[in-house]
């Protein structure tokens, strides 16, 4: 009996003092313990999503993937493969496992070494949540005490929904949603109980156990886990057996990136961290763009196109690298894969080593492994590279072009199988499309490749403009008075540069004079010297005061007649914004490309207000009637409603609609050509190419500077302006003559590049998607104008109804007066007033 009361004596005070002694090391601890309530109202960090308007995710940012998920929404299997592995006794426990804690204390007595046991799944998220992983004595004491405060304030399924959402599983994989992305490409709903199981293994040692990583002991992992499961009942005998012999099945998926547009996602990204800071990349906020998948996917399509095509018209540079050379032994195949995978990818160009070349075929590996046939028609074009301006002789047999051990760049062709051999274009392009209305971004190109260059420049390259800058010139002639039957005299310029000592003699491209022409005919024709002339007319402070109503900075415009040609450098960005009021009506639009972005909650946290272009607001605001509201709303080309005006949120307008309705009718005739007496003589405007896509309410101007260094086109249709623009990234290099190989194999050289014909393709292509579906839709006659029959050698009125004579727009009061069958005296004087 004595010794017994001693034990119980002894006990009873063994307790009292580990009760003090907790309590001791509680009151101790307790100023560094954070408040386990903030877990009630907890924001995971989530990395921030970037989309198309319609959804598409174009690319997120942030250093930890996350896919926060709603515990309901988690497979019940998952929750048991972990419960299983790492707290089998969650849903009974306090938030502590005591047994483990004094396994966990006898075995520090034994061995003398920290165990990392006796964690339950509370302790995990009260570390992860509050608390570092080292392993010291006051880090588990704070971390028991959290625990068990946190089993205080939230239920069970709180608990495991933050674990689960929170738990690190390798590869910046942050909770199951993420992994099962990362991993296999899934939401986990759709995973299988192998992959489920593989998932719940990893917590352990996320990087050892990771089944990219190693395999084999995932896979071990992986059957710990399903042997768990059993164990505890979640699963029966034959389950585990079947499941434990699958393979591992994981591969790495990065974001589910279903629209590629990185220099968007860029703008957008460098846009949100000046609004939010470094909090852009945790708070999972959704940034809706204005651009659409459709537009987007064609615009980068139709210029990385335009680019290779031109690069092919001036011939093959070469291979990239040479494997292996004549009379040296060829690699293994898996020698070759193993070369190839060190290669970047750009865009859809392909790696590919030549095997073997015989006739008029070469036999290649992919990279990837994949054996290929290049066939003639995919190769025939590569005449040898001399200069941009010089190709070789046509190659004939693919021994010309290439050898076996040749590294290559490849396409697949979007209608077969087949493949053909390309190169990575030296020169740059940039395509850009606004919603003429608000100046909402459609769509962006900056380059062919974001991995070869991050250089945006579609907003950051300036470049001279070339005759791009014309409509603007002629925008300023029709405020001074002037109309499209204004007749100016296409004839050589000569103008003696005093401080040069030398003439400046602008000429025309071709160089070929037609005497006096109608300025609409000028301008579809893109005539040098009447720009000149025009400029000449009307002073120079005058063309640049007018430019700078469309938002040209007037120390980016040279004050000399040089920039009637287009000397002044722009970014495609200013142009199609310039030319988005030739669309509109009259008004400068902003641009933008953030429509609305919302919080992890989806709750809209910001909304773009633009301004907008209203061809009718302006007039209904003073006295709306019941008339012009129903004319407003019920007509797509007015656009906005009648609140936009009450809003004030009407864009400027810096011309008159009747302006900008002439300079549009000028740029029709760019793609259609003059009317019929021009279509009798066989002229066509510089834009005849848009022809191709068989409608008829086109409006474009092609621009070319000199020694074709740059090439331009930018116009519009319904809904949409968009400006193209391709050069070489180096300055002093010029564009240069081309050839082309016809389906007949004949070599076909061409003067040069210009603007329709090496801008124009890409935005020809992104129209042809743009508009497709969209209906024939003319820009409406404003208020104002007047339409007479005139002579289109004269401008003057006629009485004719045969190719010698056009219907043409005029601003009431500017029509002509007198008909073209007027006396030689009256002829003479209307000669006299040519310029």
């Amino acid at each position: 009996m004595t010794w017994l009361k001693r034990l119980l004596g002894i006990m009873l005070l063994g307790a009292i003092v580990g009760t003090a002694g907790v309590g001791a090391m509680y009151i101790y601890v307790r100023p560094e313990l954070p408040d386990v309530s903030t877990l009630k109202d907890v924001q995971l960090q989530t990395p921030m999503r970037v989309y198309t308007a319609d959804g598409k995710l174009i690319s997120q940012f942030g250093e930890k993937r996350r896919i926060p998920l709603p515990i309901d929404d988690i497979p019940t299997k998952m929750k048991q493969a972990f419960i299983a592995t790492e707290d089998s006794r969650f849903y009974q426990n306090p938030g502590i496992d005591p047994i483990g804690i004094m396994r966990a204390a006898v075995n520090l007595v034994i061995t003398g070494k920290k165990s990392q046991g006796a964690s339950t799944i509370t302790q995990q998220v009260a570390r992860n949540f509050f608390l570092t992983r080292e392993k010291t004595y006051i880090r588990k004491i704070k971390e028991i005490f959290l625990a068990l405060q946190i089993e205080h304030v939230l239920t069970k399924n709180e608990i495991l929904d933050l674990y689960l959402n929170k738990i690190a599983l390798g590869y910046r994989a942050f909770g199951v949603g993420a992994a099962a992305q990362v991993y296999y490409g899934k939401s986990v709903d759709q995973l299988t109980l192998a992959q489920m199981a593989m998932i719940a293994g990893l917590p352990k040692a996320p990087s050892a156990l990771n089944p990219l990583h190693d395999p084999v002991r995932a896979k071990d992992r992986r059957n710990t886990v399903l042997g768990r499961m059993l164990e505890q009942g979640y699963i029966d005998k034959a389950t585990y057996e079947k499941t434990r012999l699958e393979p591992i099945t994981a591969t790495y998926h990065g974001a589910e990136i279903e629209v590629h547009a990185p220099y968007l996602a860029e703008m957008v990204r460098q846009q949100m961290e000046a609004k939010y800071g470094d909090k852009a990349y945790t708070r999972g906020l959704k940034v809706y763009t204005t651009v659409t998948a459709r537009r987007q996917l064609a615009a980068e399509h139709a210029l990385r196109e335009n680019l290779l095509n031109y690069d092919q018209r001036h011939g093959f540079r070469g291979p990239i690298m040479h494997l292996w050379k004549a009379g040296q032994s060829a690699l293994s195949h898996d020698a070759i894969n193993q070369k190839l995978k060190t290669l970047p990818n750009y865009a859809h160009l392909i790696a590919a080593a030549i095997t073997s070349v015989a006739g008029q075929q070469a036999k290649a590996v992919l990279k990837g492994g994949k054996n290929i046939t290049l066939n003639w028609d995919g190769m025939k074009w590569a005449r040898r590279f001399i200069t941009d301006s010089r190709q070789g002789d046509e190659p004939k047999q693919a021994s010309d072009i290439l050898t076996a051990g040749d590294v290559i760049w490849v396409t697949k062709e979007s209608d077969s199988d087949d493949y053909r051999l390309s190169q990575l274009p030296d020169a740059s392009g940039a395509i850009i499309a606004l919603n003429p209305q608000d100046g909402a971004m459609e769509a962006i190109s900056g380059g062919f490749s974001y991995n070869k260059s991050k250089f945006n420049r579609a907003i950051q390259a300036r470049r001279q403009v070339g005759s791009n800058i014309k409509p603007f010139i002629y925008s300023n002639a029709f405020a001074s008075g002037m109309t499209l039957a204004t007749l100016v005299n296409d004839a050589p310029v000569n103008q003696w540069d005093q401080s040069l000592g030398v003439a400046w003699r602008p000429k025309n491209s071709p160089p070929e004079y037609a005497g006096p022409l109608r300025l609409r005919v000028a301008l579809a024709e893109s005539k040098n010297v009447v720009s000149v002339r025009l400029v000449r007319k009307m002073g120079i402070d005058s063309v640049i005061k007018h430019l700078q109503l469309f938002g040209f900075e007037k120390d980016e415009l040279p004050h000399n007649e040089t920039l009637a040609l287009g000397s002044a450098s722009l970014t495609p960005l200013q142009l199609v914004r310039g030319y988005a009021t030739f669309a509109n009506g009259g008004f400068l639009i902003s641009p933008y490309f953030i429509d609305h972005i919302s919080d992890s909650t989806d709750q809209i946290i910001y909304q773009a207000q633009p301004k907008i272009a209203c061809r009718n607001c302006d007039k209904a605001a003073t006295s709306p009637s019941p008339n012009d509201l129903l004319s407003i709303q019920g007509d797509p080309l007015k656009q906005c409603p009648i609140q936009y005006a009450r809003a004030n949120q009407l864009a400027p307008r810096i011309i008159s609609a009747q302006n900008a309705f002439l300079v549009a009718q000028a740029m029709h005739s760019v793609i259609t050509g003059g009317g019929s007496w021009a279509h009798h003589t066989g002229w066509n405007g510089t834009g005849w190419r848009a022809l191709s896509l068989h409608r008829d309410d086109l409006y474009g101007k092609s621009g070319t500077t000199n020694d074709s260094r740059d090439a331009w086109f930018s116009g519009f249709g319904p809904g949409i302006v968009a400006t193209s623009w391709v050069g070489f990234d180096d300055f002093n290099r010029d564009l240069g003559h081309s050839s082309y190989n016809n389906n007949l194999g004949k070599n076909q050289v061409y003067g040069g590049e210009f603007g329709g014909k090496t801008a124009q393709p890409a935005w020809i292509s992104l129209m042809r998607e743009a508009l497709d579906g969209v209906p024939e839709r003319q820009i409406p006659t404003p208020e104002g104008i007047v339409t007479v029959r005139i002579d289109d050698k004269t401008g003057l009125l006629s009485n004719k109804t045969d190719y010698t004579s056009r219907f043409e727009y005029f601003i009431d009061g500017s029509q002509p007066t007198q008909y073209a069958q007027q006396s030689n005296a009256e002829h003479e004087n209307i000669q006299d007033q040519i310029f």
